[in-house]
């Protein structure tokens, strides 16, 4: 062999060394790689998943059922489902803050954090992606199982006019006029005790603690009288974004995935007791607007505090007075000129704070958002199912009078 042979020789058993030892070196690395992209977890569901799919195909079918029967929206709402709202009530109670609104904060944050972890750890193949969507799918039906367990078959229920052994039937405009009259007697009578402000609106004097440990002891009659409505010793939390949510016309909202009350406390004084009792209402199993609306008048009327009383009276009236409105213009002028003016002054301050928050687009949002929820959920009228308190209030003068 040449020595110019040899040297080449050399040169490609050295080549071949330093190859062997670069192939040895990074081949844990290549191999841990691998793992990753095989690594039976992440290619197969796990069993929570079909645990939680299994809780929620049972939610559906008793869901159903409810819609079907409501005969057992009736049983399960007052049973397991009253069970679950009181759980979660008393387990996020001890929260000085609403938990619902820090997760509705949350939840941009938390959307990110799981798209960077699927990116980076989780989906390495379309098998690996499918399972990781089926994983987050299984985890949000958490939500829907808590609607139909806890609060969703009570939109199912027998109507409150029925529960309460109301005669209601198609309102006249003479039985409408009868109740606003009523009603204007009694808001006139509750305003005596009341204290208003320069700015025209009364003033609360309670604070809001205070105000829930009344609107907690007027319901303890109301318990007594209809049994259907559940004991609960519970609290309404302050939303700490009040003025932003007012531009979306959300006086108060029932979270049944945490159980809690919220209401929205930039709203004048003589709203809250009335928005309070009616969140508490929802707590308590009442799902229908319009229903949760006529507890809360029935909660507040209980009360023996006098500004609670006033905003029960006042919130129903507004409600009845303007469908008065649009069914005899001339009756509803004589009705508020029936109307303490201290009363008249309290309701022209809140149309001029409520100017602030009218035409607001985000309110035309949050109201198609509401509208289709109520709709899904068996209410016909949407978010007009608020206003049909009045048939409710109606029946209730009309059966209770004299």
């Amino acid at each position: 062999m040449s020595v110019k042979k040899l040297k080449k020789a050399k040169k490609r058993d050295h080549t071949k060394e330093v190859l062997a030892t670069v192939t040895e070196s990074e081949a844990p690395r290549s191999q841990a790689d691998g793992a990753k992209k095989t690594d039976p977890k992440y290619e197969k569901l796990p069993l929570y998943f079909y645990i939680l799919m299994g809780v929620a195909l049972l939610a559906l079918l008793l869901y159903l059922v409810a819609v079907l029967s409501p005969a057992f929206a009736n049983w399960f709402n007052g049973g397991i489902g009253a069970g679950i709202r009181a759980f979660l009530a008393y387990l996020t109670s001890w929260l000085p803050f609403s938990l619902a609104e820090f997760l509705i904060y949350l939840s941009p944050a938390i959307v990110i954090a799981l798209g960077i972890y699927a990116y980076r750890w989780r989906c390495e193949t379309w098998r690996s992606v499918f399972v990781f969507l089926g994983c987050v799918i299984s985890v949000f039906s958490i939500f829907f199982s808590l609607f139909v367990f806890g609060f969703g078959t009570g939109y199912h229920t027998d109507p409150l006019d029925q529960r309460l052994a109301l005669n209601a039937g198609e309102v006249s405009g003479t039985e409408l006029y009868e109740t606003a009259l009523w009603l204007t007697r009694e808001v006139n009578q509750s305003a005596g005790d009341i204290d208003f402000g320069e700015n025209g609106f009364s003033v609360m004097p309670h604070s809001r603690r205070e105000m829930n440990d009344l609107l907690i002891a007027a319901y303890r009659p109301v318990c007594d009288a209809y049994p259907f409505i559940q004991r609960l010793n519970s609290r309404v939390k302050p939303v700490l974004a009040s003025h932003l949510m007012s531009y979306t016309h959300i006086t108060g909202v029932y979270t049944y995935f945490t159980g809690e009350a919220n209401l929205n406390t930039a709203f004048p004084d003589y709203t809250l007791p009335f928005t309070a009792a009616h969140e508490l209402a929802h707590q308590r199993g009442i799902a229908r607007e319009n229903e949760a609306n006529f507890v809360a008048f029935l909660v507040t009327a209980a009360s023996e505090d006098p500004y609670i009383r006033y905003s029960g009276y006042l919130n129903l009236f507004e409600y009845v007075s303007s469908a008065l409105y649009e069914v005899s213009p001339e009756q509803y002028k004589e009705i508020l000129g029936k109307l303490d003016k201290k009363v008249i002054g309290e309701l022209r301050a809140y149309s001029a704070f409520f100017d602030t928050y009218r035409n607001a687009a985000i309110a035309d949002v949050s109201e198609v958002f509401n509208d289709t929820h109520l709709k899904f959920h068996g209410s016909a009228a949407g978010v007009d199912s608020y206003g049909l308190v009045v048939d409710l209030a109606v029946a209730y003068y009309q059966t209770n009078k004299g």
